[in-house]
């Protein structure tokens, strides 16, 4: 599990209930269940009527990708595609064909079956480009489904707060409890502006930077492998991939003794 997502979403929820306690806030003035369900389930509808049920099936998968653990780095996929690199040029690609039917990346091993195969280079680039084009495309639909999450909750706070008014304008014999019904009918503000932008927006945030991370990994491993087909040496691989890592610490320290 990605440890700085539970933390920053602890964090924000610290900081806006102790920032209402300190204030002189109540738990039961923080705590209105009507307002969470005019929230709440009004966003959850107007979501469900957004999307179809194929896109809401992924909401799992989307949840699994902002909070899921990190992938393997860029710079230990860089090391296995440099130590390839060595395995093909005493052995051809032909050498590694066990562990192509063995890796556990799904985009690594199609790569490498293909080349194993004989594949023509330009029809293994079209071919690995087409399921980037695909996961991308994927990525941006769960984003989508919270960046619309957090488009409505607010304006469904913001109908909680008129619909409470409302109520309390129509009950205004007694004075003395139109302070109290105000500040109830503000929660479902809260409840909604919270929302968005303490929940729903980061986490489509977050799914945006785990897909274009993702994405930049694929062009990397792209590039990669057509370099293993091509029979590469490893410290050619070594430069290709250089260029995708050169943030990574200790890179030239990580790469020493791989080409």
């Amino acid at each position: 599990m990605d440890i700085t997502s539970i933390i920053g979403l602890l964090t924000g929820l610290a900081a806006l209930i102790g920032g209402f306690f300190r204030e002189g806030g109540t738990l039961p003035g923080l705590l209105q269940p009507n307002a969470a369900l005019i929230v709440f389930g009004g966003t959850l509808a107007a979501v469900l009527i957004s999307f179809p049920a194929s896109k809401l099936r992924s909401v799992p998968a989307a949840l699994r990708l902002a909070f899921g653990r990190q992938p393997d780095t860029d710079l230990d996929k860089a090391q296995e595609l440099i130590s390839m690199a060595a395995i093909t040029r005493r052995g051809g690609v032909l050498a590694l064909e066990k562990q192509a039917e063995e890796h556990p990346d799904p985009f690594t091993r199609e790569g490498l079956l293909l080349i194993v195969d004989g594949t023509d280079p330009d029809q293994v680039r079209q071919i690995l480009e087409l399921d980037m084009d695909a996961k991308e495309l994927k990525y941006e639909g769960y984003a989508k489904i919270f960046e619309a999450a957090g488009g409505y909750a607010p304006t469904m706070g913001i109908i909680g707060t008129v619909m409470g008014l409302i109520h309390v304008l129509s009950n205004l014999s007694d004075p003395s409890g139109l302070g109290s019904s105000i500040a109830v009918a503000f929660t479902a503000t809260l409840y909604g502006v919270a929302s968005a932008n303490l929940i729903f927006l980061p986490i489509a945030s977050k799914i945006k930077s785990r897909a274009q991370t993702e994405l930049s990994s694929m062009e990397m491993l792209l590039v990669g492998i057509l370099s293993l087909q091509n029979g590469d040496p490893p410290h050619l691989v070594r430069k290709k991939l250089s260029s995708f890592i050169a943030d990574s610490p200790d890179i030239e320290r990580s790469f020493r003794g791989l080409s």
